[in-house]
């Protein structure tokens, strides 16, 4: 399975706006923008896709982790920016079998154009960027450390510590480990130049 890993974007870095498709209809509204989450305590902006193993690896406990911390205050939206041309199974249509399969509580917006990935330096699915109540880049790293056929638990624990930090107020995580996932499938000529092989 190839593997890339997160471009670790520095911290501090204040949140690219975006205005994207929504495929998750029981969120409702057709397009949602980062000003839609203003008052929310922390913002989590995921990068992931329908088909990538990294993330069905860990789908349902992301789902599970989504809903825990909205009650609480974060703020979750998922992006897929693959491109549908060669990856016609991450298309928006797909995206919203996905979201009401997997019972997904927050928005699942679809990157056409690739800008809002380009923006974050996304690289991988699944690739998370915690902000905190400023919008500043609190934590960019992995869920768990648990990957497919590693053996490791999917718990989310890396993810959970940062969210717990970032809703407290508290510092960020002095260690924050890359995700790893499957490549963002770029077109043709969009490739950036900080995606990582691992």
């Amino acid at each position: 399975m190839a593997r890339t890993l997160s471009t670790m974007l520095e911290l501090g870095t204040t949140a690219p706006d975006f205005r994207l498709h929504n495929s998750n209809p029981s969120f409702g509204g057709e397009t949602v923008s980062l000003s839609d989450f203003a008052d929310a305590k922390a913002l989590l902006v995921a990068f992931i896709c329908n088909h990538c193993p990294y993330v069905i690896h860990i789908r349902d406990k992301f789902v599970r982790f989504a809903k825990e911390y909205q009650a609480k205050g974060l703020a979750v939206v998922a992006i897929s920016a693959n491109d549908i041309s060669t990856h016609p199974a991450d298309g928006p249509g797909k995206m919203t079998d996905t979201a009401r399969q997997s019972g997904f509580t927050f928005p699942y917006l679809f990157d056409e154009t690739q800008g809002v990935a380009q923006a974050y330096q996304a690289a991988c699915t699944p690739d998370f960027f915690l902000f905190d109540a400023e919008r500043k880049l609190y934590y960019r790293g992995q869920f768990d450390k648990s990957r497919p056929k590693n053996n490791e638990p999917v718990n989310g624990e890396d993810l959970r510590a940062a969210a717990d930090a970032a809703l407290a107020g508290a510092s960020a995580p002095s260690e924050q480990i890359p995700s790893m996932g499957c490549n963002i499938k770029w077109k043709s000529g969009n490739e950036p130049v900080y995606a990582v092989s691992g």
